[in-house]
Formats: C-alpha cells, structure tokens, sequence
C-alpha cells in the first residue's frame, strides 16, 4: 500500500510462520523488513552517536513525544530545523506518541475525552496532552512516522477497563487524523483492546480507514506471559492489513523478535539492549552474559566469536568485564554497540532466511540455543 510519499512492497512471505521481507520506502529512505529500531527516547541512543548507528546498520531509530516535549521542547526542535538536524541523524525517525509514558505514570494523570492531563516526572508542572496537541507536537518534531495518541492498559485490567479505554483510543484517533498534517509525514493507529480478542478485532476495524501506510499494536508486552503475547499476535496476524507495515510496540528481546516475526511483523523496538549493557549484561546466541561475573576475569575471547559489531572485532570478555566492574562508562558503550548490533543482525538474518525460505529451521535453531 502507499500514499504519496511513503509505500510498502513485500518482496517474499514464508507459508509456514507468515514472517514477511519487505520494503518501506520513505522520504528519507527505504527500510528493509523486517527491522529492528533502537530508541533514541531523548533525540539520543544512549551513549552512542549518530555514526555508530550507521556502522551497526540501523536503519530507523526512535525519539519520543512525551520526552521532547517536557525537555527541551518541541519548539526548540522545531527552530532548530526538526529532530533530524537537532540530532544530526539522516534516516527515517519515528515518534512514539507518548501515551505510553503517561499510562505509565498512573498517580501523576487524569484520562478525559480531551486527552491525558498529567504532571511532569521532572518538575510536577501540569500539563495537558490532547490528541490535537500530540499532533502539533510531532509535526514539530518533523518526524517521518507519527504515532496516534493512545490509551494503553495493564495486562490485569478487567473487560470493562480495556473496553473503555479502546472507545477513548479510537475516538482520540480520529481528532489525531484530523490534526495531522500528512505529506511527508505518516500516521500510524494504533491497535489497542488488552488480552481480549473480540476487542482487539473491533480496534483493526476502527483503525482501518486511518491506516494509510502502517499500522502498530500496541498494550503488549505490559506484563503478561509471553505466550499469551504470541496468542494474540496469532489471532492479529490474519486481520492486520496485509499491505502496510505492522509495527509491534516496545518489544524487544531476541526471543520475541523472531516469534513476532513469524506472527507477520515487520517492525519492532525495545530499549531493552541499551538498559541491560548500562546494567553491565550482553546478548549472545545462547543466551545473556552477567559480565562482572568473575568467569569472564581472564576470558580473552571477543562477546560473539562470530558477531560483527565494532566491540566484538576490537575488544575481550576480559576488558569489558574489567570496564564494568570499575564502572566505566566506555563499557556501556561497548555493550550498547553489541546489543544493538545482535538485534540488527537477527533481524537482517530473519530476512535472509525469509528470501530463502528457510526461516522456520532459522527460528527453531535459534530458539534452541536460546536460554532465556
């Protein structure tokens, strides 16, 4: 499907799982899927910079709504030239609306039809985000893909509670349609409705006519089992738009990406591998690795023996351990790199194995050696 600006072609499907390889073109260039997208939440990766981004093959990052607007504002971003020359990043950029951030502020907010009023996290001053100002705000920000305001509930909240907040979702939908301002620019809706499936098909169904090239789900990944996760991925996957990207919300680990892959995903984030390497822990193939544990003391072996990231080719198990424990910031860096990179790199392996129709056997070994 596309609009003027912004188009997606599926260029292989495989018929056991439904995982899909794609391509989402967008005026800061094509996205290849399935994707992994890091979070940049303050116009930042953590740590990193914009050049390691690209060494690591990111080809979309993220920022958010709610963070940008407390600090600095998005009117500063806005006389800066956009959040792109703000932070001197090139490729596409998507702005999570921040609705999850307010949900998860409980105490500090008050949900109305007019939007989410609240208190800053930072100062306790009140504020109102509408669905109109959550537009102005990205549009602001000049971000390439908008996220609609949302309602996202708890994974214990009862038929009642989700239903409510489905209705309030769906309404704020329409103001943000109405509020957005298109061109080069899209808007992604978002698929709410909790654990139940009859109110998640009710929110595809509402959110269809403002699907114009994407499409997100949203309240996954809050606290329910992972499989029960997979289980309602199952039941979306035949009922998504099958034409425009789907775009699964803050979920991360490497596990999850490949079985949200198979559910027909093309899109995920998750600061997961940033907030684990500031807590000193990498991804590897068979699992996490505690580095200041004292088994990797005289370990002089790199984090992956065949990872590609720029730690792996020029730094040990043993230095890294040695940075952690004496708590150098150098080895959150490093540990961010590789983390990202792992996540990268299985996604662009998940697309290998799609094109070559040997994914399934990909995900089953993968999953094999993966202790979680």
């Amino acid at each position: 499907m596309k609009d003027d600006f912004f188009s997606f072609e599926i260029v292989k499907t495989c018929p056991k799982t439904g995982a899909r390889a794609g391509v989402f073109h967008t005026p800061r260039g094509d996205i290849k899927t399935p994707v992994f997208m890091p979070v940049g939440t303050q116009a930042t990766v953590k740590g990193l910079r914009p050049e390691d981004l690209d060494e690591m093959g990111a080809q979309i990052i993220l920022s958010n709504t709610y963070h940008l607007f407390l600090r600095p504002g998005h009117d500063i971003v806005e006389k800066a030239g956009g959040l792109h020359k703000f932070m001197n990043y090139e490729k596409p950029i998507l702005t999570d609306s921040g609705g999850f951030q307010v949900f998860s502020l409980s105490d500090l907010r008050k949900v109305s039809d007019a939007g989410v009023e609240f208190r800053s996290h930072l100062s306790g001053e009140k504020f109102m985000m509408s669905p109109e100002l959550c537009m102005d705000i990205q549009n602001s920000l000049d971000s390439d893909i908008n996220m609609a305001l949302d309602q996202c509930t708890d994974a214990n909240d009862n038929y009642a509670q989700a239903e409510s907040a489905l209705k309030l979702t769906t309404h704020w939908l329409e103001k943000c349609f109405k509020a957005h301002k298109g061109g080069r620019h899209v808007l992604f809706p978002i698929v709410q409705g909790n654990m139940y499936k009859d109110l998640r098909a009710k929110s595809v169904e509402a959110c269809a006519p403002y699907a114009r090239c994407g499409i997100a789900v949203g309240g996954l990944s809050v606290g329910e089992p992972k499989p029960v996760m997979y289980d309602m991925l199952d039941f979306l996957n035949p009922i998504l738009p099958q034409d425009m990207p789907r775009y699964l919300m803050g979920v991360g680990s490497p596990d999850c990406l490949l079985e949200g892959y198979a559910r027909g995903i093309d899109m995920m984030d998750c600061v997961l591998p940033t907030r684990i390497a500031r807590n000193g822990t990498a991804f590897s193939k068979h699992g996490r690795m505690v580095m200041k544990n004292s088994q990797y003391k005289e370990d002089f072996r790199p984090l992956e023996d065949d990872c590609d990231c720029y730690t792996c080719k020029h730094f040990t198990r043993a230095y890294i351990r040695h940075l952690v424990n004496a708590g150098e910031m150098l080895g959150a860096e490093l540990l961010s790199i590789h983390n990202l990179r792992f996540l990268i790199r299985l996604a662009e392996q998940s697309r290998e194995a799609i094109i070559g129709g040997y994914f399934p056997e990909f995900k089953d070994e993968f999953l094999k050696n993966y202790k979680i």
